[in-house]
């Protein structure tokens, strides 16, 4: 949505869907991010602990901090994230 098309912000905002029953890599990286849930519902593993997003909740990510986003309901869950323009790949990680 922003940073896609060359503006020179110091951040991107990009939006994505999981649809019901989907989920995200589980994964940690070394940069920050900020999730708003804009359609739907879902939940974010952070660590341990799970967190429920419905709609316009915020959730911060913070650096090297494990996490997936998933959706075990019946509708999408749609959801804008917040990430610095210049960033490191994501390390996937097993669920052990």
């Amino acid at each position: 949505l922003i940073g896609k098309h060359g503006e020179t912000t110091k951040f991107h905002v990009r939006y994505f869907e999981i649809e019901p029953d989907g989920y995200s890599s589980f994964e940690m990286h070394k940069h920050e991010h900020v999730v708003i849930c804009v359609r739907g519902k879902g939940n974010v593993l952070v660590g341990k602990k799970i967190h429920d997003m419905n709609f316009m909740d915020t959730l911060y990510i913070a650096p090297y901090s494990p996490h997936q986003l998933r959706n075990p309901f019946d509708t999408p869950f749609g959801f804008l994230c917040i990430v610095n323009a210049k960033r490191d790949r994501p390390k996937i990680l097993d669920h052990k």
